[in-house]
């Protein structure tokens, strides 16, 4: 009905300012009518390839409501200025008239993408269609497209000169196959995948266009002989290795910089360095400069060279020349001008958020950046910040959260390591020193001080793939200042999770990530995202120690209990695209810590927890679990508060359909579930510890939401509701139970609604 509507309402008001005899052109429909040469399937196929080049394209519209046209007539105005004048020219769009449709030009069109895709008798003929006193009209194009014309051999150089033997070499990976339809589009990407293969072996001069791909279509049964050849008017230089003679870097280029200065070029190891200020020490290109004198000349190792020269961090652009310096012989000096950014920032940030848990909160960072701090391409950050959180509404009991702290760390652009470690892909290895130090004020409950640091490397292998290694991660949280008030909640409610959170946490250790993510590539119908990670604290000393706090012997370092666990985390997402406006976006995970030795539960900020915007978004973040344990109303009334539920364990699992719905709006349905266990039964936690029937204690929610994607962020709002709650009993425990989305007591007070930035995953 919406639909009718929206449709009767389109043609009422948007075709009455026609002029008469005026018509409203309302798109093209191109019909396969050879339905001996092509299959339905084809057809199909080939009548959305050829609909999409139709031109021009019809008035947009929106459930048939045509909203541009409609806002343009609304607003035509003689002014050149006003609000008008804006709405008729940036909203609004004239009409799409039949008149302004060339249907032999369009017809022309098509007939030669036709011939492009191997069907070379195709014949196309457009036609409009209206009916009688209707003031809007299509076009329609007949197409016969006649046989397909196929592959029956492919034949490449025969000569055995050097180019034409490097050009046949490429055959076993050639794009054209036998039996293949002839294609157009499949013999340009061919050339360019020669010329690419080229570019690896030497043959720098060499380009796409010294190919000529001429082909037999006289063969019987629609049948091609497709020939590849060397143009005969391809220049000598096209045909020759070239190798690399000499290599220069400019570290502090600029365009008023015109002269050479190879008089004061800095030779270190294969490469020379003009600096004259010596702003960058010459050992900095070590890890950037990929060719080296006498190698062959290779575009891999010279796109790589240039996207390292990006990723050391202090130059915002490069340029480089190559100069055939040898007239006789084929050599090649590289030029690499640098342009630097500045060296020293200050950047202030002031951040606002909301939080499912009814927390409102603001941030301020301040941060020093130094891209070369020991003219080594050093990164220097150091990072100030102060934030506030405070409950509102009926939630409100003074119990906000207050931070501030410091972060300074610093990345060197190589390996720091008495091994030698090499790659010569596009990517810079990164060895990284981090610290931290944050103060955390809950009023009228603690005050906790946290201190951080690690010593690690990053690398990546290619573009899809991340390794960081961190050879030592350590923590420290020690409790400051506990209230009266937090301690007699302790003494009340005995419940262990509000001592876990003031407990003194010492760890330290090793961790390994791993990370795999396609999903940045949009032309895939099917991607996904992948993250592992082991982190081990105090494995081996505490095997020397022989710390073992159940049997009795408690390990300290410098007086202080040390933590002991092994704790893996796994994430992966999948998305799968229904359409060219849709996508299925689903996600897993499963994270265990194995507390051991010196320890019973993982310590608290290595805990797990569930809930709240990027989690499951129809419960308060941190609300849930773990297991089936619920805080009885002694636990609440005694301790005036909710501690934040954790875990040693945590399984979730979130699938959410994503349309877009128009302009910079898209939709969001969602089912979220999972929970979190702690490893071991733990006293005053009953039905906490991971058991056989975990499943019998999933969570679950389910909502809608909406995107406002503004290009350099996305807006994200969410509006869960419980479906499944662990601490029901079983023989009460159902799905939809109870839920009225027509009762409004029902949504004030099951319906958790999320504002947050950037996708939940």
């Amino acid at each position: 009905m919406i639909v009718l509507i929206a449709v009767f309402i389109s043609a009422c008001s948007t075709t009455k300012y026609l002029a008469p005899g005026q018509k409203l052109y309302t798109g093209g429909e191109v019909k396969i009518t050879d339905k001996e040469n092509t299959t339905k399937g084809e057809a199909k196929a080939l009548s959305a390839e050829l609909t999409a080049l139709l031109r021009p394209v019809p008035n947009a519209t929106i459930l048939g409501l045509r909203y541009k046209l409609w806002i343009y007539d609304k607003t035509k105005t003689n002014k050149r200025r006003g609000l008008k004048h804006y709405l008729n020219t940036h909203l609004g769009e004239p009409p799409v008239l039949i008149s302004s449709v060339d249907l032999e030009k369009n017809a022309s069109i098509l007939q030669n993408r036709l011939q492009n895709e191997s069907y070379f008798v195709a014949q196309v003929a457009g036609d409009t269609v209206s009916k009688k006193n209707s003031k809007v009209a299509k076009a329609v194009y007949s197409v016969q497209t006649g046989p397909a014309y196929h592959y029956r051999k492919i034949v490449f150089p025969q000569e055995k000169d050097d180019l034409d033997t490097a050009v046949t070499g490429t055959s076993k990976l050639s794009l054209l196959k036998v039996g293949d339809k002839y294609n157009l589009d499949v013999i340009k990407d061919e050339r360019i995948r020669i010329d690419a293969r080229l570019k690896e072996e030497g043959f720098f001069y060499f380009s796409p266009e010294d190919l000529i791909m001429k082909y037999d279509s006289t063969v019987a049964g629609h049948q091609v002989d497709m020939f590849v050849k060397v143009k005969a008017s391809t220049p000598d230089e096209a045909s020759w290795i070239y190798k690399i003679r000499n290599i220069y870097v400019y570290p502090k280029y600029t365009l008023k910089d015109t002269s050479a200065k190879l008089d004061s070029a800095v030779k270190y190891r294969w490469y020379n360095v003009i600096d004259p200020k010596k702003s960058v020490r010459p050992f900095t290109f070590k890890n950037t400069v990929l060719l080296h004198p006498g190698d062959i000349y290779n575009r891999t190792e010279h796109n790589n060279s240039l996207n390292r020269f990006i990723e050391l961090g202090p130059f915002t652009y490069v340029k480089n020349r190559f100069e055939d310096v040898t007239p006789d012989s084929a050599f090649l000096d590289v030029y690499y001008y640098l342009t630097q950014a500045k060296r020293k920032a200050l950047t202030a940030e002031i951040i606002a958020r909301q939080t499912s848990a009814n927390y409102d909160g603001t941030q301020v960072n301040f941060t020093f950046r130094n891209k070369n701090t020991f003219k080594g391409a050093e990164l220097f950050n150091l990072t100030f910040f102060a934030s506030t959180d405070k409950q509102f509404g009926s939630y409100n009991n003074g119990f906000n959260v207050y931070q501030f702290g410091v972060q300074p760390s610093i990345s060197w652009p190589r390996f720091i390591s008495p091994f030698n470690f090499s790659s010569d892909n596009a990517f810079i290895p990164r060895t990284m020193l981090t610290t931290g130090y944050t103060y955390i004020d809950r009023t009228q409950l603690y005050q906790l001080n946290s201190f951080t640091g690690s010593w690690g490397y990053q690398w990546k292998p290619n573009l899809h793939k991340q390794h960081t290694l961190d050879l030592l991660d350590v923590g420290y949280v020690d409790a400051a200042n506990v209230s009266a008030l937090y301690l007699d909640s302790i003494r009340h409610t005995r419940n262990p999770t509000l001592t876990h959170v003031i407990n003194n946490q010492l760890t330290f250790g090793p961790s390994y990530s791993f990370t795999y993510d396609n999903s940045t590539e949009d032309f895939r119908t099917n991607s996904m995202y992948y993250q592992g990670k082991i982190s081990l604290s105090a494995a081996l000393y505490g095997l020397v120690t022989g710390a073992d706090t159940l049997g009795g012997k408690v390990g300290k370092v410098f007086g202080t209990p040390f933590d002991q666990y092994v704790k893996l985390e796994n994430e992966i997402r999948y998305f799968h695209k229904l359409g060219p406006n849709s996508k299925l976006a689903t996600r897993l995970l499963v994270d265990v810590g194995i507390p051991y030795g010196n320890s019973t539960i993982l310590p608290y900020s290595q805990q797990f927890f569930i809930g709240g915007p990027n989690s499951l978004r129809g419960f308060q973040a941190r609300a849930i679990g773990p297991g089936s344990y619920y805080p009885p109303s002694s636990v609440t009334s005694a301790s005036q508060f909710l501690p934040d539920e954790s875990g040693d364990i945590k399984i979730e699992g979130n699938i959410e359909y994503r349309p877009k719905l128009f302009s910079i709006v898209e939709g969001a349905l969602f089912v979220d579930a999972g929970n979190i266990w702690t490893m071991r039964s733990q006293y005053g936690l009953p039905g906490a510890a991971f058991g056989k029937n975990f499943l019998t204690q999933i969570a679950a929610d389910a909502g809608f939401g909406l995107r406002f994607n503004l290009s350099v962020l996305i807006l994200r709002t969410d509006f869960g509701f419980p479906i499944l709650e662990p601490y029901e009993p079983p023989s009460q425990r159902r799905i939809i139970d109870g839920i009225d989305f027509r009762d409004a007591q029902y949504h004030g007070s099951n319906m958790v609604f999320n504002l947050a930035i950037g996708y939940p995953f």
